[in-house]
């Protein structure tokens, strides 16, 4: 089957692509392993996750959120968003196509992608000019082999399968990490009943509220980032005060830089911190090291070479997703504009 492009993966990175793509009519196709486009957002984000950011930076390109819409937009209203989305473009992906390989073919200058057809157990070849890697920086669980976990003898979890704290209610649980994900949870958890405790995974980080997030986000576009950072930074000294008695020490360099050069994000606190400090959440210090994500560094990272582009793995959530998405498609029909021309 030959297409003009090829979209790996139906989140809100080929989403975003595919309605960009369609709207310069340029054609296209979705592979999605799942039976469902967003299904990390439909099967696997827990109960009371809401979006990080202001909603004027989750909107995905060309359809802004409802003026009504809380600032913070709940999971299920962003479900519904992403319903409404693929309505409005008439986006349709090709569900149970799990992607096994991608060649590019120098002789004819195409992409071979073989996917499995998870039905019927056959394997799909599909070539194209371009192909977009829109599979997500989230799209993978990870659970790392440790001492002692195969004779465990209690229930174990990955955080993309956590959907409520309650059937937990007076049980021990440990939450094994402390970015967004195992912040929200430990203090879900510690609302309904549970005895928690965390392990931090790298003491160094930092700690903001989303309404700095926010402010910081606005300031960015007229200040330096070294300004956006002073600024963070201080006000998050004023709302958490020293949190190295707690074993969360700050880094020398500010939230938003280590965010836009190494692609490290802080924590943005929902309430746990709070709760750390009156111990009603246990706190342990462990360190380990993470890497990965794109080759290339920003603003140059969602291009690679002879065609083969990745959308949604800048490090910058939905608002990294639309901006991906958009430059991947200008860059697209350009090629696409230029060959017809000759």
């Amino acid at each position: 089957m030959e297409q003009v492009v090829v979209i790996v993966g139906a989140g809100p990175s080929g989403l975003a692509t595919a309605a960009c793509l369609s709207v310069h009519s340029i054609p296209h196709v979705i592979l999605e392993r799942e039976d469902v486009y967003a299904s990390l957002w439909k099967k696997r984000a827990y109960d009371r996750l809401k979006l990080h950011l202001a909603k004027e930076f989750c909107a995905l390109p060309f359809k802004p959120h409802s003026p009504n819409s809380p600032t913070y937009i709940p999971k299920d209203m962003f479900v519904d968003y992403l319903d409404d989305y693929v309505k409005t473009f008439d986006i349709r992906p090709r569900y149970g196509r799990s992607v096994e390989s991608a060649r590019y073919d120098k002789a004819d200058g195409k992409w071979r992608i073989e996917a499995r057809n998870t039905e019927t157990g056959g394997v799909e070849v599909y070539v194209a000019e371009f192909l977009v890697i829109a599979s997500g920086e989230n799209s993978a669980k990870y659970i790392p082999e440790l001492p002692g976990l195969d004779t465990f003898e209690g229930e174990m979890i990955h955080s993309n399968e956590y959907k409520s704290g309650a059937k937990y209610e007076n049980n021990d649980v440990l939450v094994v990490g402390c970015g967004n994900s195992g912040m929200e949870i430990a203090y879900d958890l510690s609302n309904l009943g549970v005895r928690t405790s965390i392990v931090i995974r790298s003491p160094q980080f930092h700690v903001v509220t989303k309404e700095i997030v926010r402010l910081g986000m606005i300031f960015s576009k007229y200040v330096p980032v070294r300004v956006v950072d002073f600024v963070a930074v201080v006000m998050s000294k004023i709302v958490f005060g020293d949190l190295s008695k707690y074993g969360i020490h700050r880094p020398k360099e500010g939230p938003f830089y280590l965010k836009a050069t190494a692609g490290r994000a802080p924590v943005i606190d929902v309430g746990t911190i709070g709760k750390i400090k009156s111990k009603e959440i246990k706190d342990y210090d462990y360190v380990l090291n993470e890497e990965g994500m794109p080759k290339n560094d920003f603003p140059h990272h969602w291009k690679g070479e002879k065609n083969l582009y990745c959308c949604g793995l800048s490090r910058r959530g939905l608002f990294g997703v639309s901006m991906d998405a958009i430059a991947i498609t200008n860059d697209i029909k350009k090629v696409v504009s230029e060959k017809k021309n000759k």
